[in-house]
């Protein structure tokens, strides 16, 4: 049984292309006609949970191998220079091309993939707990009538997420096959030698490093400010208020987490006991220490 009313559909997902990702949406749905508005707690954490992103990407780019990237940037001129008739400048790209590869494996010959570039893309879905539980309802009642096109789009975009990808060049065929070009410009198959380049440059592999779940970050994020305010023993009404609006929505984001499928039910129940007790002890106005060690261990484990 829908939770919702079916409606056209204009759910609101944040991200770098994601509209291109995706299936069409169904005609109906189950999702309301315009983004739904996030709590103010959480709007309060997505700086920190940006600079997590900042940081981690930050990390990641420090793996690109600069020769790699000169080595890619060669091969694209090299073809460039070929557009244009320009064949001494072709040569002289695909030379130092050929040179950076080299490079590469000479200082590691186990190495199979050399990266080159990391992109970072985020789907964040901004929809409340009632509303993606309808969305899981309604895919089920597609998959259950057979309708798999019409779940598709739906169970696609269950997800709030970071992802990670990597861009590289796969060192066992792509030095063989820039080094194959130059003969083919010396006997001036021109052609042969831009549809070379062309399939070289195809090959370059695209990984998915890593995908951190939103819901946790935030989740993180508010459990770090309520302990904050926690530990205050001097807490004012507004704090109390304060600290237990961060509490409820720390739960409500582990809650979308477990409906989005990162993790099991099982992995959560401990963190919702965690969190009735943090509740019990800081209710009064009550503060203390060491309180939110346990489940800052759980959620970790997690994330």
């Amino acid at each position: 049984m829908k939770t919702l009313t079916r409606k056209s559909l204009r759910l609101a997902l944040l991200g770098l292309g994601l509209m291109a990702s995706v299936p069409a949406f169904p005609e109906d749905s189950a999702l309301p006609a315009e983004p739904q508005a996030q709590s103010a707690a959480t709007e309060s954490v997505q700086a920190e949970v940006d600079q997590q992103a900042t940081d981690k990407t930050a990390k990641k780019r420090q793996r690109i191998l600069a020769e790699a990237s000169a080595a890619l940037t060669e091969t694209q001129e090299a073809l460039r220079a070929l557009e244009e008739q320009k064949i001494d400048e072709a040569l002289a790209a695909l030379e130092r091309a050929t040179g950076k590869l080299e490079l590469i494996l000479a200082r590691d010959p186990t190495l199979a993939l050399a990266p080159v570039d990391v992109e970072v893309v985020t789907y964040d879905l901004l929809a409340s707990l009632d509303t993606v539980k309808a969305m899981i309802d309604e895919a089920e009642d597609y998959l259950e009538d057979g309708q798999v096109q019409k779940a598709r789009p739906l169970v696609a975009n269950l997800a709030s997420e970071i992802v990670f990808r990597t861009t590289s060049i796969p060192l066992g065929s792509y030095p063989e096959a820039i080094k194959a070009i130059t003969p083919l410009i010396d006997e001036g198959e021109i052609d042969e030698a831009k549809a070379g380049l062309r399939a070289a440059l195809s090959t370059l592999v695209v990984t998915t490093d890593d995908v951190i779940p939103l819901p946790q970050i935030r989740a993180e994020q508010l459990l770090k400010n309520a302990e904050a305010l926690a530990e205050n023993e001097e807490r004012t009404a507004q704090d109390n208020e304060t600290l237990e609006v961060m509490l409820a929505e720390a739960r409500n984001q582990l809650k979308l987490a477990e409906l989005l499928g990162y993790g099991t039910k099982a992995w959560y129940e401990p963190m919702y006991e965690q969190l009735d007790q943090i509740e019990e002890k800081t209710a009064g106005g009550k503060g203390g220490k060491g309180w939110f060690e346990k489940i800052k261990k759980q959620l970790a484990n997690l994330i």
